[in-house]
């Protein structure tokens, strides 16, 4: 159905559109009679003004771009509902663009969210590696950005993150602490920085305790539960010894989890399994997922806020925000 315009009403009325534009906007300069009758036609037409026009003419759309690199897990939908309770209150929109892991489609996002015009953008990278002239360009071109959990390394960006490293540190350590000995690693991929970070911390709550790193213990994967239950077939048809699993995300732990259990694996106690994320999946699965939890709803709340921060002034400082994140001990490693 074609939309209505003032041109439209204009014909309809057998005026100019100067003036019934002027009418719908209440110029003092227009008579009300006048007003009165572009009004009736404007309702009776079906007229509806178009909000992006409108603010184009004020420099601004009231909209923010979201580039989410999947929107499968649960990990996107609570950060957009922390980014929503921020900007829904100040009559700002969100614009989502799902990439499916590839960094293609997320060259292509960004330059759709440049070309309508978005006040600003907030992304979750597929690939630290890629687009980063991309990155550069709008920059350049005073594009508003925050990145928040996958960042571009290496940029000097406005960012919302946890410090990986160190909860993974802290999370195999009480996997060590509590008898686990042999802990194998799947590993996301090379794309994703906080994979990187998650297997030096590993690597290094193994060498604080002079456990060995075996490269045999180690699987680097993709990012889905088919990824995790390949690495479990993998570890198995190693013929390695390993007593617990450390998973890059929730997805991948479980993915691994249910097959082992399918091999005969009994969870706990043959195999602690735990992760890194602390999405709703680490509470819904059989037992329990011990996982590091991030604040995903106030990570959208920062993320919006400093993005809201950079569209009122792009001079303004970046900054990087380090949240906090909980380690939930639960009977998927049997530690309470």
């Amino acid at each position: 159905m074609k939309r209505v315009t003032i041109k439209d009403i204009a014909q309809y009325l057998s005026i100019s559109v100067s003036t019934v534009s002027r009418a719908l906007i209440d110029d003092k300069n227009i008579r009300s009679e006048t007003k009165a009758k572009v009004l009736e036609a404007a309702k009776l037409l079906g007229y509806r003004p178009n909000p992006v026009a409108t603010n184009l003419k004020y420099g601004h759309t009231n909209t923010v771009g979201v580039i989410i690199p999947e929107g499968v897990t649960p990990f996107a939908s609570q950060v957009i509902s922390g980014i929503q309770s921020v900007l829904y209150p100040k009559g700002i929109k969100i614009i989502i663009a799902d990439c499916g892991e590839d960094p293609d489609k997320e060259r292509e996002n960004l330059r759709l969210m440049e070309d309508f015009m978005v006040d600003g953008i907030l992304i979750n990278l597929c690939s630290h590696r890629k687009n980063k002239d991309e990155f550069l360009r709008l920059q350049k071109a005073e594009v508003p950005m925050v990145f928040y959990d996958r960042i571009p390394h290496g940029l000097n960006v406005s960012q919302v993150v946890v410090d990986d490293y160190m909860k993974a540190f802290f999370l195999v350590e009480r996997l060590i602490r509590s008898g686990r000995k042999r802990i194998a690693h799947i590993q996301g991929p090379d794309e994703v920085y906080n994979s990187f970070e998650r297997f030096r911390g590993y690597k290094d709550a193994l060498a604080k305790f002079s456990l060995p790193l075996s490269e045999a213990m180690v699987i680097q994967t993709g990012m889905t539960f088919e990824d995790g239950a390949r690495a479990a077939d993998e570890l198995l048809a190693r013929g390695v010894d390993f007593d617990a699993v450390f998973a890059f995300t929730d997805t991948l732990a479980i993915g691994a989890m249910n097959r082992l259990r399918e091999q005969g694996k009994a969870i706990p106690q043959e195999v602690g399994i735990a992760s890194f994320s602390g999405t709703e999946l680490s509470t819904i699965v059989y037992p329990q997922l011990t996982t590091v939890e991030q604040p995903l709803f106030r990570m959208g709340q920062q993320a919006a806020e400093l993005i809201l921060e950079r569209i009122a002034d792009f001079s303004s400082p970046y900054r990087t925000v380090i949240l906090d994140a909980d380690i939930k001990m639960r009977a998927s490693t049997d530690i309470f």
